[in-house]
């Protein structure tokens, strides 16, 4: 090899070391060096947003959005020329140089999408006039003009993160591929929210009253006595809305909506097979599917039928929700001078109510006291923003407000939410557990759950095996317990151990699965197969002793797909603890 040539391959060699080791190393060439501090600056600014607050003296979310933007469009300045171009063809170092130029694009167009979000926000919060000055009117049409403004968010980051998503992920470099996988991860909790608020700006307007008043049904579920979207009902009102102003009317006891022998509507064959024509005639079995739109639009058609009045939608909360709402606007006094706080409401809703009132009567006023002011309250109440948004996010997450819509427009976006309270026909891993109180009891305040899902390697047949492993526990304290509250309703002529339970335990399976075999306490089980919204149910009634723990085996057999593995959470008192397993061997590359 002629000397010239080999000594050019040779300074070849140790440059794509070099620059190898200068990635590596933090980029310390000119400009290498200079990218890195615009991302590390980027990157910083960022984190400041977590505690900035817009609308305060100096405007410093503003402020940290535009220093968040000027160093990312630099950086994306700096790897767009052809200077770095041509790094992304060099040996050893290219993929790190293209990765590194994807994470510059995309931090440059976050942030210009939230620097373009917060021009339109900033009369929402704090001193911009909006929310703060209570003004529900400007309220709207600022919202109005943040909805469109939000959705083109939605689009760009989406495509933003999709063109990071195609660089490569293994460079070489553990420091940039770490930047990397937690860019994509961010910037899809981003799209997350931005969707979410996009869908807030949208549905907030009409659905406030914008053009006119709407009622909406809304239901107090108590999780003592568990149904498939949370609890019995066990007061309900009516709400209004009519430009932003919000009122309560005809707040009353379950027993207030009379029952019938005729349903109210139709929700299809497999749901009159699985949950009887009670279903949709009776207020206390109305919500034993999971599906929120069937027990709302049963609800609204009880109430026509009572009334002759229509509904606009329903709404759904219960104790829990209370207690994060209470967390917003604090402590209420009810008549009497007892106060009800955030750290009391759920005890005193779903325990020591029955403790205090033997008659259920009793009970049922004082539960609507609470009820009524509490909404009462929120009504009169004007928090801020910063204050109020972390609250509702995780009202939403938790399932503890779940909203249904009339119009079919908005319901359709409702039903894209957590807040539509939807069970997904769409296929992917799907675990959810169910369970419906079939003893009548108040007990399922003590109900522990724990969920684990594992899903097995791929087969070549495009199946893949997974186990669900759930344990429920009747925790029920020892010592007396009120007659209304563990009194069997299922079997009132039985003798019964104070303090069991009857639960109907259902798991809802991935579309497509099929169950090979169950086992109950480490014993091989039967169990009955049904099928709702396209998702297969494998159902048992499961008898608990007081203090006793029942653990479940379900043996699965699922068609392959991409998807992540979703395993929503019915909302109860205690939570559910949740784990996620999975092997990918065999699966196809995503």
């Amino acid at each position: 090899m002629p000397r010239r040539r080999k000594h050019r391959l040779v300074v070849a060699g140790l440059s794509s070391l070099a620059l190898g080791l200068v990635l590596a190393g933090g980029w310390s060439v000119h400009l290498g060096l200079s990218v890195r501090e615009h991302l590390e600056a980027t990157r910083d600014a960022l984190l400041r947003l977590r505690t900035a607050r817009l609308g305060a003296p100096g405007d410093p979310l503003g402020v940290t959005i535009a220093d968040a933007r000027r160093h990312a469009e630099q950086a994306r300045r700096l790897t767009g020329g052809p200077d770095w171009a041509l790094l992304t063809h060099v040996p050893f170092a290219g993929d790190a140089a293209t990765t590194i130029r994807g994470l510059s694009e995309a931090a440059a167009e976050l942030t210009d999408v939230l620097a373009g979000v917060q021009h339109v926000a900033a009369p929402l919060m704090p001193g911009g006039g909006a929310l703060a000055g209570g003004d529900q009117n400007r309220t709207l049409q600022v919202l109005d003009a943040l909805a469109p403004a939000l959705d083109r968010a939605v689009v760009r980051i989406a495509a933003a993160r999709s063109r990071l998503a195609r660089t490569p992920a293994r460079t070489g470099l553990d420091v940039v591929d770490r930047a990397r996988d937690t860019m994509v991860r961010e910037t899809g909790r981003v799209q997350g929210w931005a969707g979410a608020a996009a869908n807030v700006a949208a549905l907030a307007p009409p659905m406030l009253g914008r053009d006119g008043p709407r009622r909406y049904f809304l239901a107090f579920q108590t999780n003592a006595e568990a149904r498939g979207t949370g609890g019995l009902v066990g007061a309900y009102g009516i709400l209004t809305a009519d430009r932003g102003r919000l009122g309560i009317a005809r707040l009353s006891a379950d027993n207030g909506l009379a029952s019938g022998s005729k349903p109210v509507v139709d929700h299809g064959p497999r749901f009159l097979a699985r949950y009887g024509p009670g279903a949709t005639s009776m207020l206390s079995v109305s919500n034993l599917s999971p599906h929120f739109p069937y027990a709302a639009s049963t609800w609204a058609g009880l109430w026509q039928r009572q009334t002759g009045r229509t509904v606009d939608g329903a709404i759904a909360t219960d104790p829990v929700g209370l207690a994060r709402v209470l967390e917003i606007i604090g402590p209420v006094r009810l008549p009497g001078g007892e106060t009800v706080t955030a750290g009391n409401v759920v005890d005193l809703t779903e325990r020591a109510a029955y403790e205090r009132y033997p008659d259920p009567a009793d009970r049922k006023k004082y539960l609507m006291r609470i009820a009524g002011a509490v909404s009462e309250a929120l009504i009169g109440a004007n928090p801020e923003p910063a204050r109020l948004l972390p609250v509702l996010s995780r009202l939403v997450a938790e399932r503890r407000i779940q909203i249904w819509n009339r119009r079919e427009d908005e319901e359709r976006r409702l039903a894209a939410t957590p807040l539509g309270g939807v069970l997904p026909e769409r296929p992917g891993p799907y675990a959810a557990l169910v369970v419906n109180n079939s003893a009548g009891t108040k007990l399922d305040y003590y109900l522990g759950r724990s969920l684990t899902y594992e899903l097995g390697p791929c087969r070549p047949d495009g199946k893949r095996p997974a186990t669900v492993r759930f344990a429920l526990a009747n925790d029920v304290p020892r010592g007396h317990l009120p007659g209304y509250v563990t009194d069997r309703l299922d079997s009132p002529g039985k003798a019964h151990v104070p303090g069991s339970n009857l639960l109907w335990v259902s798991l809802y399976g991935a579309v497509g699965a099929e169950a090979t075999g169950m086992r109950v306490d480490g014993r091989s089980s039967g169990f009955y197969t049904e099928y709702e919204r396209s998702h297969p149910v494998f159902s048992s009634v499961l008898e608990f002793a007081p203090r006793q723990t029942r653990t479940v085996e379900l043996d699965l057999l699922e068609p392959y797909t991409a998807a992540a593995p979703v395993v929503p959470v019915q909302p109860l008192v205690r939570p559910q603890e949740t784990v996620i397993r999975r092997n990918d061997e065999g699966c196809p590359v995503r």
